[in-house]
């Protein structure tokens, strides 16, 4: 039976232009608009290394219309040294560079390149460099930016002995950071009788079903911003097929700048120079994680420690991220702190404010009481509800709805802070 190595990417959103960010941060700008370009050229030498025999992308090449020749050669001269080795490429477009684009540069592919078109689900027969037919890929590009129809459904199995994969980009089971193009269910994708859909549009990696079929999201090769959905390790999927079966596949980091949200604990940290350090060793294990060439980072600090005071004014926050990004204005690869806030809680003793029998006590009792009577929480948050609906603040309600235990907490802690200060005076 023949061997086919085959490599899974998509959302490559080549020349992506990271325009507010470039804004606050102009010397790494041009990093940042190049960094898409360097990830699909590291996808290209990733293949080569990998002797695969067949690359599959599953929509969103291009950023959109606007991004132009730029994005386009490069895109073409990565095909090139594919086509070169004799890697297979196959392409589908998706929601950001629809098939029927009048705008596209390029009239004509290298040889081992196939697009798939709009009209309907091609079939394509995958050989090896034997001339031995290997496998099938069916697939099917986006027609227009707005597809809602469920492509899924007009795939399905041909009775050849191989096996079978179905390229699309598409929105399966209802994905709530991403827009419900193409959408369908897990079920649909399943009926079709494929062995491997590779998927884009999802720029998080996610296997939905691991085997009989798999159906898996590479997600994309570059973060585009601190959106949930674009944080973390970036990369490609990796597979085999072998005897007659898609036989394993394995999630590959590419070079890539990481997009991350950090969460950074006070607790034990002395002062703001450790503060500092802590941070710096949070970013640098984010950055060891999954191929970084450069980390954009939010930070959240959290926590009780005696640092909450100094931590507690906007203004001194603003300070603190102001020092952050010029120490790290000369670091390689380079660390754009995007931002941070403060969601620290003052270092309290309340098994010893519970002994002292006094009001801050009785504060504590009382809330002790209300977090352990549901009834009593409920009619709290449903006080709390009607009061924001009658001011017009409408984006708290769902917090209200949601957190009650959390609000709670929040107001005690506050009475707390209030309650300890005034008796230190």
């Amino acid at each position: 039976m023949s061997h086919l190595t085959f490599i899974h990417a998509a959302d490559l959103h080549l020349d992506t232009p990271f325009e507010g960010l470039g804004r606050l941060a102009p010397e790494i700008a041009e990093v940042l608009r190049d960094s898409s370009l360097a990830a699909w050229d590291a996808l290209v030498t990733l293949c080569i290394q990998r002797e695969a025999g067949l690359l599959l992308l599953a929509g969103d090449i291009y950023d959109g219309e606007e991004r132009g020749i730029r994005a386009q050669l490069r895109f073409l001269r990565g095909l090139e040294r594919l086509s070169e080795r004799g890697v297979r490429v196959l392409v589908a477009h998706g929601n950001h560079d629809p098939h029927d684009g009048r705008w596209s540069a390029i009239r004509e592919w290298p040889t081992h390149v196939t697009v798939f078109g709009h009209r309907a689900v091609e079939t394509f027969p995958v050989v090896d460099d034997e001339g031995h037919q290997v496998a099938v890929v069916q697939g099917i590009s986006h027609a227009s930016r707005t597809v809602t129809e469920n492509l899924a459904l007009r795939f399905r199995r041909t009775s050849e002995p191989f096996p079978q994969f179905g390229l699309l980009h598409c929105n399966a089971d209802q994905d709530p950071y991403h827009p419900a193009y193409a959408p369908c269910t897990l079920d649909d994708l399943r009926a079709a009788g494929m062995d491997y859909w590779a998927l884009g549009h999802i720029h998080r990696h996610r296997v939905l079903s691991a085997g009989d079929p798999w159906v898996v999201y590479a997600g994309s090769l570059q973060g585009r911003s601190l959106k949930p959905g674009e944080v973390g390790v970036r990369g490609v999927v990796v597979g085999s097929v072998a005897g007659g079966r898609v036989s394993d596949i394995e999630f590959v980091p590419a070079p890539h700048v990481r997009f991350a949200e950090l969460e950074v604990e006070i607790r034990d940290v002395a002062d703001t120079p450790r503060l500092l350090d802590r941070m710096e060793e949070e970013a640098q294990a984010a950055m060891e994680e999954g191929l970084a060439v450069g980390l954009v980072a939010r930070v959240k600090l959290v926590g009780r420690g005696p640092l909450h005071g100094d931590l507690a004014a906007p203004e001194r926050l603003a300070d603190l991220l102001k020092t952050m990004r010029e120490e790290a204005r000369e670091r390689t690869p380079f660390l754009w702190w995007s931002g941070l806030v403060s969601a620290t809680r003052p270092d309290l003793d309340r098994d010893a404010i519970r002994r002292r029998g006094d009001f801050s006590a009785e504060l504590l009792q009382l809330t002790d009481r209300l977090r352990e009577d549901e009834e009593a929480l409920s009619r709290l948050a449903q006080q709390e509800e009607a009061a924001l609906q009658a001011g017009g603040v409408r984006k708290l309600v769902a917090r209200v709805q949601d957190e009650p235990k959390h609000l709670l907490d929040d107001a005690e802690t506050l009475a707390l802070e209030r309650l300890e200060a005034r008796s230190e005076q």
